[in-house]
C-alpha cells in the first residue's frame, strides 16, 4: 500500500513546507523509494494561471500543462521527477468538481455540503497519485497555516484519511516556529504549543513536529516540546536558518528525520541514503573558481519570487561552471537609452525576462539594443525572446514602429503577433500554449552546439508567436530562426550569427532545470558571461 505524509505549518506562513517536504522527499528517495509531493492550496481560483506574480510569485508550468504554484518547482529542482495536474490542488479545482457534479445529478438531490462532499473530493484527489502504483511516497503539503479558515476542510480530510487508511499508512508532519526574543535572550517554544493545541482541537495529533529556528534548539527545549505537544522527543526536528536552500536535505538527515519517518510508515530504511550526487553539486556550489554578475531585467522585480525558476536555474548552472553567479534585478521601466550604459555597461551578461502586458517593454528593447550592439551575452525567454525580434525589426531591418500585437495591435509590422488557435479564445485561465511541445533544431547553429541534438521537448506558456511572415527578412540579415515547431512551423529558438552568445527561446527552459540536470542553455550563457570578463580559457 503507498504510504502517506501530510505536512501543515503553524504559527506563522513563509515557514518553508515546500524545502521541507521536497528535502523529505529528496532523502526518502535516496533510500530508494518512489516518490511524489503534491501541494493543496486554499485559494478559490482554479489555478494561479491568472493570478499577478505580485500575488503569488512565479506561475510554474508542467509537461501536462498545468499551471500550478511555485512550490512544485522546488519538488522537481530536488527529486528530478516531473510533476503534473495532479500535483497541484486549488480549493477552486476542489469545489468546482463537486459543483459540476451536483449539476449532473450525481449526488441524487441530496443537500451537497463540505462535510462529506467537499473533503470527499479532497481525500479523492490525495489518493490519486497514490492509486497510480507509480510511488510508495506521497507527500502532501497542505498550504495555508492552521487556523485558517479556508484551510479547515483540508484538515478535517486529512483527520478523515489518516483515521481510514490507519497510523502506519498516514503520518502528519507539523511545521512550526520557535521564535527567539533578543530582549530576553531566549528561545519561545508557547507559538509551538498552542499551534499544536489549535491542530489537536480540529482531532490531529501531529506525529513529527520540524522546529524553523534561528538559534539550535537543545535538549531542554526539545525535552519541553516533546511533553507539551504529546511526540516523542525524537520525533523534535530542529530545522535550523541555511545558508541555501539545497542544504536543507542534509540538514534534516543530521536530524534523522528520514529515519523518524521510516519507522512511524514501518518501512525499511534500506541501508544510508545515496547523497553523493548532491554532496557533488554543493561542494561546487559553495567552491566556486570565478565569478560573474548577470543582470536580470523584469517588471515584477520587486518580488524575486516571480522568477524563481530562473533564479534558480543560475544556481544550477552556476555550479556546473564552477562560478558564482550574482544575479542583479533591474527594473525595465528604469532602463531608457539616456541610462542603459549605467544599468547594463558593468554586466556580463543579461537575461530579459518572460511576462505579459506593455508596461516596460520599451526598456527591455533599449536593454536589448545595447547588449546586441556591445557583445555582451544575451538570453530571452519568451517575451524576453519576442522583445529580441522586435528590436532587431526596428533598428536592423528598419521596420518604423515594428511590434508585438499584444502591445499594437495596429502596428504597420507586427513581427510578433497572437496564434491562429488563441484568436477566438475569450476565457484567460487556462487558455494559453501550455506544456511541453517539441522543437527541430537546425545543426551547425548555436542552438545545436548547447543541446547537442536535433530533436528537443521544452514548456509553453504564451499566446503569441513569431510572424513568420518575415521569417525569410531575418534569416537574411543574420538573425537564424534555429529551431521551430515541426508540427505548425511556430518558430522555438532564435540567436544572431555574429554575436559571442545571443539567443532567445519561446520556451521556458527554467521549468526543466534541476539539481541532477542543469538547463544546457543556462550552462553555456554562464558559460558565456564568465568568457566575457575572463576571456576564452584554451
Amino acid at each position: 500500500m503507498t504510504k502517506y505524509i501530510f505536512v501543515t505549518g503553524g504559527v506563522t506562513s513563509s515557514l518553508g513546507k515546500g524545502i521541507i517536504s521536497a528535502s523529505l522527499a529528496k532523502l526518502l528517495q535516496s533510500r530508494g523509494y518512489r516518490v511524489t509531493i503534491q501541494k493543496f492550496d486554499p485559494y478559490i481560483n482554479i489555478d494561479p494561471g491568472t493570478l499577478n506574480p505580485y500575488e503569488h510569485g512565479e506561475c510554474y508550468v508542467t509537461n501536462d500543462g498545468a499551471e500550478t504554484d511555485l512550490d512544485l518547482g522546488h519538488y522537481e529542482r530536488f527529486l528530478n521527477v516531473p510533476t503534473s495536474q495532479a500535483n497541484n490542488i486549488t480549493t477552486g479545482r476542489i469545489y468546482q468538481n463537486v459543483i459540476n457534479q451536483e449539476r449532473e445529478g450525481k449526488y441524487l438531490g441530496k443537500t451537497v455540503q463540505v462535510i462529506p462532499h467537499i473533503t470527499d473530493e479532497i481525500k479523492r484527489n490525495m489518493r490519486i497519485l497514490g492509486e497510480s502504483g507509480e510511488f510508495d511516497i506521497v507527500i502532501t503539503e497542505l498550504g495555508g497555516t492552521v487556523g485558517d479558515i479556508e484551510s479547515l476542510p483540508y484538515i478535517e480530510a486529512v483527520r478523515q484519511f489518516k483515521w481510514e487508511v490507519g497510523s502506519s499508512n498516514a503520518i502528519v508532519i507539523h511545521l512550526t516556529l520557535i521564535p527567539f526574543l533578543a530582549a530576553a535572550g531566549e528561545l519561545k517554544t508557547k507559538p509551538t504549543q498552542h499551534s499544536v493545541k489549535m491542530l489537536l482541537e480540529y482531532g490531529i495529533q501531529p506525529d513529527i513536529l520540524v522546529c524553523r529556528t534561528e538559534h539550535s534548539i537543545n535538549q531542554e527545549i526539545r525535552k519541553k516540546i516533546a511533553l507539551f505537544c504529546n511526540v516523542n522527543i525524537n520525533s523534535v526536528i530542529e530545522s535550523i536558518d541555511a545558508s541555501t536552500i539545497y542544504d536543507v536535505p542534509l540538514l534534516m538527515l543530521k536530524e534523522n528525520l528520514d529515519k523518524t519517518v521510516l519507522t512511524k510508515l514501518k518501512l525499511p530504511l534500506n541501508g544510508e541514503p545515496d547523497l553523493d550526487t548532491w554532496k557533488d553539486f554543493l561542494g561546487r556550489l559553495k567552491n566556486p573558481t570565478k565569478d560573474v554578475r548577470i543582470g536580470l531585467v523584469g517588471k515584477y522585480v520587486e518580488l524575486p519570487d516571480a522568477y524563481k525558476s530562473i533564479t534558480e536555474s543560475f544556481i544550477h548552472a552556476g555550479a556546473a561552471n564552477e562560478c558564482k553567479v550574482q544575479v542583479e534585478y533591474i527594473h525595465s521601466e528604469n532602463i531608457n537609452v539616456d541610462n542603459v550604459k549605467e544599468k547594463l555597461g558593468h554586466l556580463h551578461g543579461v537575461l530579459v525576462a518572460p511576462g505579459f502586458g506593455s508596461r516596460g517593454i520599451e526598456g527591455k528593447l533599449d536593454a536589448i539594443k545595447f547588449v546586441r550592439e556591445n557583445n555582451i551575452p544575451f538570453f530571452g525567454i519568451c517575451l524576453g525572446m519576442q522583445c529580441a525580434v522586435i528590436e532587431f525589426a526596428r533598428n536592423v531591418l528598419k521596420m518604423k514602429g515594428a511590434h508585438s500585437s499584444e502591445m499594437d495591435d495596429k502596428s504597420k509590422y507586427p513581427v510578433i503577433d497572437m496564434m491562429e488557435e488563441q484568436k477566438k479564445v475569450t476565457n484567460k485561465g487556462g487558455t494559453m500554449r501550455l506544456g511541453a511541445y517539441a522543437c527541430e533544431i537546425q545543426k551547425g547553429t548555436k542552438a545545436y552546439s548547447i543541446y547537442g541534438k536535433t530533436r528537443i521537448k521544452e514548456r509553453h506558456r504564451h499566446r503569441y508567436e513569431f510572424n513568420n511572415k518575415y521569417l525569410k527578412q531575418y534569416n537574411d540579415a543574420g538573425m537564424i530562426t534555429s529551431g521551430i515547431n515541426p508540427n505548425t512551423g511556430l518558430v522555438e529558438i532564435i540567436e544572431l550569427k555574429n554575436h559571442p552568445f545571443f539567443v532567445g527561446g519561446q520556451f521556458h527552459p527554467e521549468l526543466k532545470s534541476t539539481v541532477d540536470n542543469p538547463h544546457p542553455l543556462f550552462v553555456k550563457f554562464v558559460e558565456a558571461a564568465a568568457e566575457h570578463k575572463y576571456g576564452k580559457r584554451k
